[in-house]
């Protein structure tokens, strides 16, 4: 059984490559894309990534608004996904905050630059003490 951490992790390649698609005007199915990455059916992971395609422009609006003097656009793709993934469990998943945060720095030091690191970690901080 996949731990939490790494289903995570699989739900950050999954909107990585929704992403991916998006942009390159390529047709997918989200169940499709989701089945490729994860052998058993997982309902946390249909939730978060369902959830974050669902409310992606509320999603992009917090981040926008707590990202200071810098827009969600511009982080690379994969610490996009990781925000936008910390900010969905955050605002509509009843994860412990302190868990949401540590394990969005944690795939973040994995996957991304330290200064996407520290925006990720300052964003999610600031939603947490609103």
């Amino acid at each position: 059984m996949a731990t939490r951490s790494e289903l995570r992790e699989k739900v950050m390649t999954i909107l990585y490559q929704i992403e991916l698609y998006k942009k390159n005007k390529i047709d997918y199915n989200v169940d499709d894309v989701i089945r490729e990455n994860v052998e058993i059916e997982n309902e946390f992971v249909k939730e978060m990534v369902f959830g974050v395609i669902t409310h992606i422009e509320e999603i992009d609006e917090i981040a926008n608004t707590n990202l200071k003097d810098w827009r969600i656009d511009r982080i690379d793709s994969m610490g996009r996904a990781i925000l936008r993934m910390g900010i969905f469990e955050l605002k509509y998943m009843d994860t412990p905050d302190l868990v949401v945060i540590n394990e969005a720095v944690e795939l973040a030091k994995k996957y991304s630059i330290d200064d996407v690191r520290k925006m990720i970690n300052a964003v999610l901080d600031k939603i947490v003490n609103e």
